[in-house]
């Protein structure tokens, strides 16, 4: 949730990198391999060689970026963790609308390749932003007892952690939906391209507000973070249920900009729970990473189990 999808084992893949050599390393790798993929893939003379590129490489590089980042950050700021992730967050809504019209412009600006070519241009960026990660310091506490088996092996026998992964699974098969289908309810209600896209654009710039507003309020000391959460959750499932009921452009509309907000909100709380299940030390980047792995498949089952309107509209 809150980025792009790549396939589903990098996450973990990502988390034990991490452990093994430092955040710091492992996101500026990701970083050549996100701008590599775009690069190579700007030559590419078969869709085979797209799908090994833009896919899995640029796939890959981008996983090794997100997830060993955003348990480094969870680590940073344990006291105000909520608000650090949901202002780290925030920024995928940003570049979301950024790209949003960039994209159509260097496609007919350039074509494809050279589109493909200045996307890689900015990727490579990552690395300078994955050097900015400042190594933790060594814990200074007392060995304890031996801990059975690897990271991700305890999280697998981990009861609480299991069941908020498996929740994450439910919410992300419903939270894509109104993002890729959004375009298309808007045009059967009456909506032109215009007001289709400005439906969309309001619902993902909302949804960076959700994510800021929800770290702030979840800082407050007088709710635990979980409660939180869960309010959201119920807030956003809600929501969803009552987009079918936009029936014009200003109901959908209004519609669109309540759910972009509380599904944004869901965000940076979904990741700093994750600390209060799991723990704030070590394991919490191995369990982002696992969480992420489940998750994915929700929301990549989600949207085809919802229809497939939205499907047709391309560009």
């Amino acid at each position: 949730m809150g980025s792009p999808n790549p396939s589903p084992p990098p996450r973990p893949l990502g988390s034990a990198l991490s452990t093994r050599f430092g955040a710091r390393p492992v996101a500026m790798a990701g970083g050549l391999l996100s701008g590599l993929g775009l690069f190579l893939g700007a030559f590419s003379t078969h869709i085979t060689h797209l799908y090994l590129s833009v896919g899995l490489l640029a796939g890959l590089g981008w996983a090794l970026v997100f997830t060993p980042s955003l348990g480094t950050v969870g680590r940073y700021f344990p006291a105000r963790r909520a608000l650090a992730t949901g202002l780290v967050v925030s920024g995928a809504s940003v570049s979301g609308l950024a790209l949003g019209p960039l994209v159509p412009l260097l496609l007919d600006t350039y074509g494809w390749r050279g589109a493909l070519l200045l996307l890689a241009a900015i990727s490579f960026n990552l690395v300078a932003a994955g050097a900015l990660l400042r190594p933790l310091p060594i814990s200074s506490e007392p060995p304890g007892p031996p801990k059975e088996g690897p990271g991700l092996v305890r999280l697998l026998r981990h009861g609480p952690f299991l069941r908020y992964a498996l929740a994450f699974v439910l919410v992300d098969a419903g939270y894509y939906v109104p993002f890729v289908h959004g375009e298309a309810r808007a045009h059967e209600v009456g909506c032109d391209e215009h007001r289709a896209g400005l439906v969309m654009a309001a619902m993902a710039a909302v949804d960076g507000g959700g994510r800021l507003a929800a770290g702030w309020l979840a800082g407050r000391p007088a709710t635990p973070l979980l409660r939180h959460l869960f309010a959201w959750v119920v807030l956003t499932g809600l929501t969803l249920l009552l987009l079918p009921l936009g029936t014009s452009f200003g109901g959908l509309l209004a519609l669109a900009l309540a759910y972009g907000f509380c599904a944004g909100a869901l965000v940076p709380l979904q990741f700093s729970g994750v600390a209060e299940v799991v723990g704030a030390g070590p394991p919490l980047v191995h369990a982002i990473g696992l969480m992420q792995m489940f998750e994915s498949f929700g929301s990549l089952l989600g949207a085809p189990f919802a229809g497939t309107e939205g499907a047709g509209r391309v560009g």
